[in-house]
């Protein structure tokens, strides 16, 4: 049996409004001054009060690829979450690190505290996993604060300042390079992530059993076509796409030939017999759409389209 919490739209946040305060937390890695800065501006533009966490320029001691110890990077997590004045937990940067303070949270407190905002994407892929199985509440697959794109690319922190103020009027995604891989409409609840997060995840307190249902989002970084058959193969043969309504694909920036990444996913996805959408544009590219997650939609590959059935984000107003 799944064990992941039944999504329900009476668990989504409440939209942001000018004012509200959030914080910068660094779950994985180490994040570097000049962007944190330039990213943090971005924020305060939006009208955001913008907190930096405690720990948030930390590096472990001796662990270097670390944002600070991994009880560090948990207790800057939760004491954000669980703050009533804080809207929205925007992380800074992924990497690595995720998984060594997952397990540090005590989900029984967190999930005392109404829902608010988290934002992230690549490594924080485990903890929006542990978000849809501890608290079902829908997360935002996106930018973070002192990521490149989001400082350098308008279209990517636009498209998150208006899914984080204005969500009803990014319920629709798409992108100019989105066609059907193999053609077909779906419905199902959103989740996944970056690739290979996903893989390694499997097996852990935290991962859910299969992604039966579920309109699955796959994107990566970095990771040779050789390395993301490896991946799929894993996510296949652990019984992780068992059910699973349809697929959409992200970017896949530095995975070599888009050539053969694409004759990838199609040799390990097409047996599916489900939907596969190709290149939503979200993820690890130099520009990225913000993709909720935990949200019904509906996924039409032939239109290159991922409908959402509600916005991710309520007006707070009894929505």
């Amino acid at each position: 049996m799944d064990r992941i919490q039944p999504p329900s739209t009476d668990r989504r946040p409440r939209r942001l409004v000018p004012g509200d305060r959030v914080v910068l937390v660094a779950p994985s890695s180490p994040v570097e001054p000049d962007r944190l800065a330039a990213g943090t501006e971005i924020l305060r533009s939006w009208g955001l009060d913008v907190i930096p966490a405690e720990h948030l320029r930390d590096t472990h001691p001796t662990l270097r690829h670390l944002a600070g110890t991994d009880a560090a990077r948990a207790t800057d997590f939760q004491r954000a979450w669980l703050d009533p004045t804080i809207a929205a937990v925007i992380c800074a940067r992924g990497g690595y690190g995720v998984q060594r303070m997952v397990d540090l949270l005590d989900w029984d407190v967190l999930r005392t505290a109404p829902p608010k905002v988290l934002v992230g994407f690549s490594d924080v892929t485990v903890l929006h996993e542990a978000f849809a199985w501890h608290l079902g509440i829908p997360t935002l697959y996106g930018p973070m604060a002192s990521g490149a794109t989001f400082i350098t690319d308008r279209p990517t922190a636009d498209h998150l300042r208006r899914t984080l103020f204005h969500p009803a009027d990014t319920t629709v995604l798409g992108s100019a390079t989105a066609e059907p891989l193999v053609p077909g409409r779906a419905h199902g609840i959103t989740a996944g992530g970056c690739a290979s997060a996903l893989a390694t995840d499997r097996g852990t307190p935290t991962a859910r059993n299969s992604f039966a249902g579920t309109i699955l989002l796959l994107e990566d970084v970095n990771e040779h076509p050789y390395r993301l058959d490896r991946i799929i193969t894993q996510l296949i043969r652990s019984g992780a796409l068992d059910g699973v309504a349809g697929v959409a694909l992200g970017s896949w920036e530095g995975c070599g030939r888009i050539d053969r990444v694409r004759d990838v996913m199609l040799d390990r996805l097409g047996p599916l017999g489900v939907p596969v959408l190709w290149e939503l544009g979200f993820g690890h590219g130099p520009s990225s759409l913000t993709v909720p997650l935990g949200v019904p939609a509906h996924l039409d590959a032939d239109a290159g389209t991922l409908t959402l059935a509600v916005p991710v984000l309520t007006t707070g107003a009894g929505e």
